[in-house]
């Protein structure tokens, strides 16, 4: 397929969003950049707990292997975890490939995530709460967020959530070859979805931790994570190796792993089994924000 025809296909399968009311209210936004605008929509949450001006804000990149996906397709995910979060959530609409190759969408992630930081208090969240989050290859974008952030000098996300994330563009781990086909995403799949991303040469663009975070010569300042894998998942390797590199270098990670789960279960809303990882991600979250909060320690 062609990127066009991809997104056709999945927009096709769509499923009508069931709980609108899980917000009070939802604004689509244009974000000044470079070369134009990047769409996000923002989320707020009911008024019922919390105070306005102290809420955390999640800037989130939705998966679709950099290709499809956008704001609809994880609206009702986002909605979700508004109303569970009582967060303030801005859901990025970055460039796809391969009309737009890499790192055009680290380029609007990062884009996004500082204009977060910086009208975070306009959108009545707390400006040093500030957390990236994505699935699949939007966590590829919340983990490579902070790396850019980082090596341009700050200022950073106060946590990262990686949600089976994207790492590796060899897909050559042992996850990859145990589960290679069967399990909804493929091998096949993810090395389509790499073609796509990267330049049409296959060369990685310098400097490679901004498209491959794994490359990164160390991953020393970079906010404390929260790490989600999937067992039967070819990502179920680099993911953990990830969560694996951040801790050696001395990041507060916290590592989930739901062996009999495969990519993808925790945005799909109807699954029952995956109602109770997602009440424990927003336990996590919610315990991230408040390590960030206490200088940073272990996550609770």
């Amino acid at each position: 397929m062609s990127g066009a025809e991809a997104r056709a296909a999945v927009a096709a399968r769509r499923v009508p969003v069931t709980n609108p009311d899980d917000v009070a209210g939802a604004e689509d936004v244009d974000i000044p950049a470079p070369h134009g605008s990047v769409r996000a929509r923002v989320y707020q949450p009911h008024r019922a707990g919390g105070v306005a001006g102290s809420r955390p804000v999640v800037v989130f990149f939705h998966g679709g292997g950099f290709v499809f996906c956008d704001l609809e397709s994880h609206d009702a995910f986002c909605r979700a975890m508004t109303r569970a979060t009582e967060a303030i959530v801005v859901s990025v609409d970055y460039r796809r490939a391969p009309e737009h190759r890499a790192p055009a969408a680290a380029e609007d992630a990062l884009t996004a995530t500082m204009w977060a930081m910086e009208n975070a208090a306009d959108l009545g969240g707390d400006p040093s709460r500030v957390v990236t989050m994505g699935d699949s290859a939007g966590g590829n974008l919340a983990a490579v967020v902070c790396l850019m952030a980082r090596d341009a000098g700050g200022p950073l996300p106060a946590a990262q959530v990686l949600i089976y994330p994207v790492i590796d563009p060899s897909c050559d781990s042992d996850s990859a070859r145990a589960y290679r086909t069967g399990y909804f995403n493929t091998l096949a799949a993810m090395k389509w979805y790499w073609q796509q991303y990267l330049p049409e040469d296959g060369v990685l663009p310098v400097p490679t931790a901004h498209i491959a975070p794994l490359t990164a010569a160390t991953l020393v300042g970079l906010p404390p994570a929260v790490v989600v894998t999937a067992g039967l998942d070819p990502l179920a390797s680099e993911g953990r190796h990830y969560a694996q590199a951040l801790r050696g270098d001395g990041v507060a990670v916290l590592h989930r792993e739901y062996g009999g789960l495969f990519h993808g279960f925790l945005t799909i809303l109807p699954l029952r089994a995956a109602e109770a990882a997602r009440e424990l991600l927003w336990h996590d979250l919610a315990g991230l924000l408040r390590s960030t909060t206490e200088n940073r320690g272990e996550i609770a």
